[in-house]
């Protein structure tokens, strides 16, 4: 009897089905992509995208084929080609107050109550004798009737006795639809003004001038071009850090850091705060690139997208970028420029 229970033991061991247990679909690791694109995708610099309807713009820093602050449109995210122009020249009020000024700058488009907000800087390299200015239109598509832009102004501006600089202007939108422009480059490094939604300009109820991100006491404490979206409970300050504009030489790169306000503090994944010199890096340079930043980030229906510039490596023009952007355990991922998903590591 013990003979027949321990074959029987034994045969059910032999005969066992092994099941393998395979992953399902969503549980395979999604990686971050870096588009592919073609077209008129340079010289581009500190590009600022947004979608209306089935199409994509992009707004850009100076000129393109002699035209300022060019716009340039997709259907696809892929190719993409120069449809227009915002500006035929600097307004005028803006050169009046920055002599010397030969261009605009850094350009922030967004869509709040029923139009389209573009906000744009004018200085001179290394001053921050600066201004940030408004225009506004109905429509992004230069084929409606109702596509106009109208200059709105002067917004805020910095003189040599500020610690801060009125460049590189980003309108954000708090969860209680309040609205918030963080601008900022080089000085104290990163501030942000509340708006008064009525008129697109600075809020007359709350004057305080907030600090959000800083490099200092690193020489030069180069820190610029923030770009805030929410998220879940948090929201997000993107950031370019170290120096661009210098072609394959450039080292600029992107760094993030969150806070659950609007107004900070902003902290990094090892909880070290912005305004002490910390963020999580985002992405480098690498491959045939160098010095990634000027980013913007559009939070479409399908993903969410890191749009920037970066230098070729061999002629050191700047080319417009795109990236998605997958979330890990609340923090933003971006595909590699001539490599893999990003480390998740601090600088």
């Amino acid at each position: 009897m013990k003979f027949t229970i321990f074959r029987l033991i034994l045969q059910i061991l032999v005969g066992a089905i092994v099941v393998v247990v395979q992953p399902s679909a969503s549980a395979t690791k999604v990686q971050p992509d870096m588009l592919v694109l073609e077209g008129d995708i340079s010289p581009v610099h500190d590009p600022a995208i947004l979608r209306e309807g089935a199409n994509y713009y992009v707004f850009a820093t100076n000129r393109f084929q002699g035209k300022l602050v060019p716009i340039f449109c997709s259907s696809d995210l892929r190719r993409w080609k120069f449809c227009g122009n915002v500006f035929d020249t600097v307004p005028e009020w803006a050169t009046k107050e920055i002599p010397g000024t030969r261009g605009i700058w850094a350009p922030d488009i967004a869509h709040a109550n029923g139009k389209y907000y573009l906000y744009y800087s004018v200085s001179t390299f290394g001053s921050n004798r600066s201004v940030i200015g408004l225009i506004t239109n109905q429509t992004l598509d230069p084929t409606r009737p109702d596509y106009h832009w109208v200059d709105e102004g002067r917004v805020i501006g910095s003189n040599a006795e500020d610690d801060w600089n009125a460049i590189d202007p980003n309108l954000a939108m708090d969860a209680d639809g309040g609205m918030w422009l963080a601008f900022g480059s080089f000085w104290g490094g990163i501030k942000m003004r509340r708006l008064d939604p009525a008129t697109g300009k600075l809020s007359d109820k709350d004057t305080t001038l907030y600090s959000l991100a800083s490099r200092r006491p690193l020489q030069p404490p180069a820190i610029e071009a923030p770009f805030i979206v929410r998220k879940g409970k948090f929201y997000y300050l993107f950031v370019s850090v170290d120096l661009c504009c210098r072609g394959k030489e450039s080292t600029y790169k992107i760094l993030v850091g969150r806070s659950k306000d609007i107004r900070g503090p902003y902290k990094d994944r090892d909880g070290r705060s912005m305004i002490d010199g910390g963020g999580t890096l985002l992405l480098e340079g690498g491959g045939d690139w160098r010095g990634p930043g000027g980013e913007s980030i559009l939070q479409d229906t399908e993903a969410d997208l890191l749009v920037f510039h970066a230098y070729n490596a061999t002629t050191g023009k700047p080319a417009l970028q795109i990236s998605t952007l997958e979330w890990k355990k609340g923090w933003p991922r971006a595909g590699v420029l001539g490599g893999a998903a990003t480390a998740e590591r601090t600088r």
